[in-house]
């Protein structure tokens, strides 16, 4: 959306610091032995006592307040009491929401307890090559150029990207223009990025996947070739210059 008034700033502020809240504090609480549904659960729980409303079950009727993805899973994982967490899991959580009109979006993937699979390889690259592709966006830059940026990091980390899942604007709703903020560099895409202006930006690091398919759930994503995939994503406004990081608070960075 565009942010034209104080007033949408501010809300979108609120919004944005509900959902990185609410990620960070999930992702402090998840531990081996619990399911994720707990998990999800103990997440609707804060953006309940926030007076937020889950983006994807307002959305899509998503049968969680939270995705959360594990291991082979991409992304849209639904939480559920037979899913357990256990030591060395690589784990995604994705907190949406709506809240007096607003709406932002933010995830991280993240190692629960000791690297014992050796997962953060993929976890820190995502980090990274996310901090990078923000950090050179500003009004008028083509859109496409960060996906060259993303695709191209990540081929140095020796790692490749899904390119059928992307970032989009935020705001006014979940999903809005632009709405592809691609992880390649899409040459038919001319758009630019507009200052003052909120999207989300998300990166999809993948050890052997570049596309994403949905099981038999309706929901859940996983990769065409297999293996492991890392996602981290921050709401953000453009500026002229560096974009402000509505969902810092997430601190998926720390």
């Amino acid at each position: 959306m565009s942010i034209t008034t104080e007033e949408e700033l501010i809300g979108m502020q609120t919004v944005s610091s509900a959902v990185a809240y609410t990620l960070k504090e999930m992702r402090n609480f998840a531990k081996p032995g619990i399911s994720t549904k707990q998990l999800d659960d103990f997440g609707g729980g804060i953006l309940q006592d926030l007076g937020a409303k889950s983006a994807p079950r307002l959305t899509y009727n998503f049968p969680g307040w939270t995705c959360i993805s594990v291991n082979n899973e991409i992304a849209h994982g639904v939480p559920n009491e037979t899913k357990i967490l256990k030591e060395g899991d690589l784990v995604n959580v994705d907190v949406s929401a709506e809240l007096n009109g607003f709406w932002s979006d933010n995830g991280g993937s993240f190692v629960l307890g000791e690297d014992i699979n050796k997962h953060n390889i993929l976890v820190n690259a995502s980090k990274e090559i996310l901090k990078k592709a923000i950090n050179n966006i500003k009004g008028g830059v083509r859109i496409a150029e960060i996906g060259r940026l993303i695709e191209t990091e990540a081929k140095k980390s020796g790692f490749r990207v899904i390119k059928n899942l992307t970032g989009h604007g935020v705001g006014r709703s979940l999903h809005e223009l632009p709405h592809e903020i691609a992880n390649f560099y899409d040459r038919f895409n001319h758009d630019r990025f507009r200052k003052n202006t909120t999207v989300a930006v998300e990166t999809f690091i993948s050890t052997a996947s570049s596309i994403a398919e949905t099981e038999n759930d309706g929901w859940t994503l996983t990769g065409n070739k297999g293996g492991y995939v890392a996602q981290h994503e921050h709401t953000i406004l453009i500026t002229g210059d560096k974009p402000i990081i509505l969902t810092s608070e997430n601190d998926i960075w720390a």
